[in-house]
């Protein structure tokens, strides 16, 4: 059985509510819970380099310092 509410001056069928309530709930939801986007690194100062060696040789000694604190210890 069917109850109809007059909303607005229009009557509304209490299974058109339902669903309406329902899917602003899983809407509501699903939005609240997306994952932002990925996080932006924060970009460093510009490497100075005399010679692209040099530049390289940089670069590499930086991947080395950030890469060194996330091996595993080993018992």
């Amino acid at each position: 059985m069917v109850v109809y509410y007059q909303i607005a001056g229009k009557k509304v069928g209490s299974h058109v509510l339902s669903m309406g309530v329902l899917g602003t709930m899983f809407a509501g939801s699903w939005a609240a819970t997306r994952g932002g986007g990925k996080p932006k690194t924060a970009a460093g100062p510009p490497i100075n380099a005399e010679s692209k060696e040099e530049g390289d040789f940089i670069q590499q000694f930086l991947k080395e310092v950030d890469g060194g604190d996330k091996k595993p210890a080993q018992h």
